[in-house]
């Protein structure tokens, strides 16, 4: 389990430096400030939850079911959330017009950091 969570937070972890480097030199210049504030958010939201990923893998004693739990939230979390903001942020780049399809997404990746962080206290909790 640790060597996928190590391999997950470390493509997630390159793509988030590819992708604040993007925003920043690439995207910038294209958006509204808004939307790079937008940009941004993603772009913090992602490292932090890598970190957090890199945080769970420190856990090889725990052999807990609540880490994998936070390992999959933690994961489908960056996906939707960050990936939202991000597709919201760069939408007049790629021709999006119609974005009431992608609005809601981003709460349901705020709500799969929250039952991650909640499956981890619960097993920090658990733990012997």
């Amino acid at each position: 389990m640790n060597k996928r969570i190590i391999i997950t937070a470390s493509l997630f972890g390159m793509l988030a430096v590819i992708l604040g480097a993007f925003g920043a030199h690439g995207v910038k210049p294209k958006i509204s400030p808004d939307e790079m504030h937008i940009w941004q958010t993603a772009v913090d939201y992602h490292f932090y939850h890598v970190f957090a990923l890199l945080f769970l893998s420190t856990f090889s004693r725990f052999r807990s079911r609540l880490i994998n739990i936070s390992y999959l939230f933690f994961t489908i979390g960056i996906i939707l959330f960050s990936g939202s903001l991000y597709i919201l942020a760069a939408k007049s780049i790629l021709g999006i017009t119609q974005t009431s399809f992608i609005g809601p997404v981003t709460p349901v990746g705020g709500l799969c950091f929250i039952i991650g962080w909640t499956a981890l206290l619960l097993a920090a909790i658990r733990n012997k």
